[in-house]
Order: structure tokens, then sequence, then C-alpha cells
């Protein structure tokens, strides 16, 4: 019987194949153990626990050698982020302590200290380091895999992928493979490198999972949060899966096998198609130069942003070099090093660098988290986190003075919103210039531009303009605090708009204001990449846009399509609408 099931769209293409299911977690058992058997399973747990850094660290070794097709640079990111995790004493400490003081058993102690930890990540606001969650229990289930001597799943043979006739005529062929997970690890899908799934299907994830990067990287279809995938779908199951409608059809009809196979093929023909403008100039009809930049997570992802056609880094979230480090931050140097290598990964082209946005709810250190944010979202976070904390903000803007050396460097400043703000980060700024001039260290020059993501800074934009020499829209945050909504919060969902009356008019007054006093401006949010919108932004004025860089061949294709001119007056139409995404339709 056919039936679908919906997750999120994370990689976009068909996939059609057999399900392969990949085994759930171990099974716990939960037990007192005597006193004189405490250091017993202590040692139980760290034996444990260095097997699976030894594997990872052969895993690393393995990738070094291999070619981007084969294991993309995202997956030895990825793995770095599981080596932290493992080394985590907030994990380790917690372990010995149900041990030492409850008498749990290793395997119990172990998944309690884990539910402790999740809970921490339940409650950031910020998706993507809630998302982290997934990567600690994927930590926690590969060390009760050595405890109890399970194996970990390995990929099936590779076989030749066979094209959609091949599966309508003849299905005793090597079809292609759906893999079907709960969740996949980083190093799970380094085992499966060499594309033996043409597709993937998680129960859980979401838009930044480590599962969704990678599908993206390797430029395979996936869908994840399909919550209950893995128990609904047998072992060797016909599936379908859309990664441009986040949908996964199970045992579909001849006549629904054809229609997808259509779009596969059609599908296939349109990426051939939009590669072939990686090297074509973003210019519209009438001869406006568009600028399309590349929004990057790590030093890592340069390679990546190169290779999709990207004309630089619009925004470098350096937040992810401090992410899980339990209060040992990365002291200058390491940072310096990491801007370091996103600068010559861009091979000359420029990198922005939006400096740590952290705090309130997702502060850096688990231990001194603060309870009292009823509204994490309002509190303490970004520049006024940094502004609260000036030894560690100088630190990363000495950081990136000194990566400045190596090409074009700007400087961007998250969530500023009174003058009295402005004053003291560029006042701090030019402390960090004093301090290296002192130590006498080299260092370069950075434009310094402002992130404008809360309503105030979008209706007071003379004195952003007046401080800073380019601005960037973060209309994620935008749309979420010009209308009051949680974006993180399922009930209200539905009412995350971009298109709302509100949202498009701060969009187009920034946009406005900044063309007029000849400064530049940016989107950076998801509005950049959704090509829907393409055309509307042009014809508001903006000719510069920053998104993943899997994106930018789809907006290049829409940008090369349109005559900016004349979307100028649509544009002004659709911003006067009560309903302006029926304009759009």
């Amino acid at each position: 019987m056919t039936f679908s099931i919906h997750g999120l769209p994370v990689a976009r293409g068909i996939a059609i194949g057999r399900a392969v299911l990949m085994a759930g977690r171990v099974d716990v058992a939960h037990y007192f153990i005597q006193p004189g058997e405490v250091e017993a399973e202590i040692e139980r747990v760290r034996a444990g626990r260095n097997a699976v850094i030894d594997e990872i660290n052969r895993l690393q070794q393995t990738i070094a050698g291999m070619g981007p097709k084969e294991a993309p640079h995202e997956l030895s990111a990825l793995l770095d982020v599981h080596l932290m995790l493992l080394q985590d004493e907030d994990l380790i400490d917690g372990v010995k302590h149900w041990i030492r003081e409850r008498l749990y058993n290793a395997e119990w102690a172990l998944t309690t200290q884990l539910e402790q930890l999740s809970r921490q990540f339940d409650d950031m606001e910020d998706e993507y380091l809630r998302e982290r969650k997934a990567d600690l229990e994927q930590v926690a289930e590969r060390i009760l895999r050595y405890m109890k001597g399970v194996a970990t799943p390995a990929a099936p043979p590779r076989g030749r992928r066979k094209t959609q006739q091949d599966l309508l005529l003849d299905d005793s062929v090597d079809v292609p493979l759906v893999l079907i997970a709960h969740d996949l690890s980083p190093a799970d899908m380094l085992q499966f490198k060499q594309s033996v799934f043409a597709g993937f299907v998680t129960d859980v994830g979401g838009k930044t999972s480590h599962t969704a990067i990678v599908a993206r990287s390797m430029d395979i279809p996936a869908v994840v949060g399909a919550r209950s995938a893995s128990h609904l779908v047998r072992q060797d199951d016909w599936v379908i899966v859309d990664g441009d409608d986040g949908v996964m059809i199970v045992d579909p009809s001849p006549i629904i096998l054809a229609e997808y196979g259509f779009k596969q093929r059609q599908a296939e023909l349109e990426r051939g198609r939009l590669a072939r403008l990686r090297h074509t100039p973003a210019i519209t009809l009438d001869g406006q130069k568009v600028e399309l930049l590349a929004n990057i997570e790590l030093p890592e992802d340069a390679v990546g942003a190169v290779a999709a056609g990207a004309g630089g880094v619009g925004l470098f979230r350096s937040e992810f070099l401090f992410m899980g480090r339990k209060g040992h931050l990365p002291d200058e140097d390491e940072q310096y090093e990491a801007y370091r290598r996103a600068v010559e990964g861009m091979q000359g082209l420029p990198v922005t660098i939006r400096t740590i946005d952290v705090g309130a709810d997702k502060p850096l250190d688990h231990e001194h988290r603060d309870a009292a944010h009823l509204n994490p979202a309002l509190g303490l976070r970004a520049i006024r986190w940094c502004l609260a904390d000036p030894a560690m903000f100088l630190t990363q803007l000495r950081a990136i003075l000194r990566a400045a050396l190596h090409g074009k460097v700007n400087l961007l400043i998250p969530m500023l919103a009174h003058a009295s703000e402005v004053r003291q980060t560029l006042s701090l700024l030019d402390f960090a210039r004093a301090e290296l001039d002192n130590r006498g260290v080299a260092y370069g020059q950075v434009q310094v531009g402002a992130m404008i993501e809360i309503p105030a800074a979008a209706l007071t934009l003379r004195t952003f303009l007046h401080y800073f020499d380019f601005l960037s829209i973060g209309t994620n945050d935008l749309i979420q605090y010009t209308l009051a909504i949680d974006r993180a919060d399922e009930s209200v969902a539905h009412l995350y708009d971009p298109l709302h009356p509100a949202v498009l008019q701060l969009v187009a007054r920034t946009i406005a204001e900044c063309n007029a006093a000849g400064k530049s401006v940016s989107v950076c949010g998801e509005m950049a990449g959704d090509t829907t919108l393409t055309r509307l932004l042009l014809g508001l004025g903006l000719r510069s846009f920053s998104m993943h860089p899997a994106q930018i061949l789809a907006v290049k294709q829409e940008v090369l399509r349109a005559d900016a001119q004349r979307l100028a007056t649509w544009a002004q139409q659709v911003l006067a609408a009560d309903e302006p995404a029926q304009l759009l339709a």
C-alpha cells in the first residue's frame, strides 16, 4: 500500500530505490553495582570512549587520502565536533558521578548523563546549536556499542546505479539504495562515502543538522525530521525521496514511480544546465551586476564556496569555532589560524566574518547557564554578550585583524540596536588595534559592517550609515523580531512570514537608504537563497545576496533572467499590497 511520510527538505533532488534500514539504538540494561565494582565500571566507560576516539582518528586519517567527492570536507569538521564531545569533561565527570554516587552500572550512568546534557541542548534557542544534541547522542551511542561489543553497521556492497528505465523494466538488477535511519553520525556518513546511497531519510534532525550539511555537500537528496520513518519502512521497500518537498513515498504505484522518474530526469538535466553557469557573471538582462556570496560555518567550507562559484563569503558564522568547548575557548592564535584558513581558502575573494553570536540561552559554558532569561532571544546575546565580556571579544577582534593580512576581510557585528553599543564596539576595535601595535604584531585593514536584524536598527539607519562601511540584513531574526514569533516554536511556525508587509517594508527601507548613501548592503538570511524571492529583492534594489553555496547557481539563473529596471515598478506594487504573496504566485 502506498503511503507518504513528511519531513524537512534539506537537500534538493529526487532519489528512487530500495530502502536500507540502519540498526537503531542499543538496548541499555539498568542495574545497581556493588561499591567494589565502581572503578571497573568507570574503566569500561573509559575504554569504550577511547575506542571511539581511536576509531574517529583512523577515519580522519582515511579522509586525508580521499578526494572531495568521496569525503566532503564537512565530514572532517563534523568528526572534529565528535572528538570534542568525547573529551568534554561534562560528559566524563557526570558519568563518574552516577557510578560513584548512585552505584549505577556503566551503561545506565552514560545514558543518564546524556539525558541531562540533552535537556540543556533542548533549551537552546539557536537552531544549529540545539541540533548538536544529535552529535552528543551519537557519541554516547558509539560508546555503548563498544561496551556491548555491537559492531557499527557497515555499508552494503556498492553496485552500478541504474536509470529509472532499468527500475521499471527489471526489478532484479542492482538498483539504487536509500538509507533510512533514526539518525546518522559523521562517521556513519564516511562509511557510506562512495555514493552507495542515492538518498537519505532520518527520523530526527533539522535543516542545520550534520546529516543535512553533508547531504547538501554531496548533492544527495535528503529528508530529515521524518519522525517514525525508520519504524514504518521495511527493509527493501521501494521508496521515493523527494528532497524538494520533504516527502518520502513508500511502496509507490507504477504511475507514481513513473511520474517521479520523469521529475528525477528533469532535475538532473536542470542541475547540468545550472552547472554550466558557474563561470557566467551574474548580470541582469539590463546590465546590473549582482554579487552572489556564500554563507559558511567552518574554515573548510571555503572550498565548497569556491567550487559553487561564490564571489566571496558574505557571512562566516564564527560562533561554530567556539561550540562545545566547555569554557576552553579558542585562544587568539587558534582563532587566527581558523580565519586565515578561510581567507586563504577563498583564493583572494573577500570574506566577511561575523563576530560571535552566542549568549543567554546558548552559553559557551553549560555550567554557567543563566536560568533567569525567560525570553532568551531577547536576552544577553550576540554583541550584547560580547560587550559584557570585553576580554573575550578583544581576543576575537585581534585574531580577525591579524587574519586580514592574508586577504580582504570584512568585520560584521550582529544584533546592534543602540548608538551607545555602536560606539562601544568601535572603541573596542580601536583598542584591539592598539594592543597589536603595542605587541608589534602585524595586522590588516578591515571594512566594518553591522547586521540589520532588529526593527529598531532598520528604523534608525541614519546612525548605522554614519558609523559603518556596509550593512547586512539578517532576515531570519528580522522576521522573528518584527512579527514577535519564536521561529523555533512549531506552534507559531505558520506565522513566520518573510512576505509580511511589515517585514518587506523594513527590508526595502534598508536597501533604499543604503543605495542612496552609496553604502553596500546584502541580505544574508534565508530570503537570499529563496529563488521565489530573487526577483522581488532585485526589484527593491538589492545587488548582493549571501546564501548556502548549494543555492548560488539557482539564484544566479534567476538573476540572468531578470530585468531589474522593469522589476522595480512591480516591486513597489508588491510593497503596497495587503497580501504581497499573491503577487508573487
